[in-house]
């Protein structure tokens, strides 16, 4: 598991997937949460304007689980 930071007050699930690498760009965040395989907290999430807080884990097939950090 990787920990990305991010700003205090949270970041948006498609920003996160992008601002992590785990995708290129935002429509290919958005093909990848309606394929219903990104979890968050261990749970599917389809939401592209999910805010992401301090602790939670995202995951994705085929990437390292990565932890939001807030600084």
């Amino acid at each position: 598991m990787r920990d990305v930071e991010v700003r205090s007050g949270g970041i948006d699930l498609g920003q996160l997937l992008k601002f992590a690498g785990l995708v290129d760009t935002g429509g290919d965040a958005k093909a990848l949460l309606s394929e219903g395989v990104v979890k968050v907290n261990d749970v599917v999430d389809e939401r592209r304007g999910r805010t992401l807080r301090d602790g939670d884990v995202v995951t994705v097939p085929d990437a390292d689980p990565v932890r939001v950090v807030e600084v």
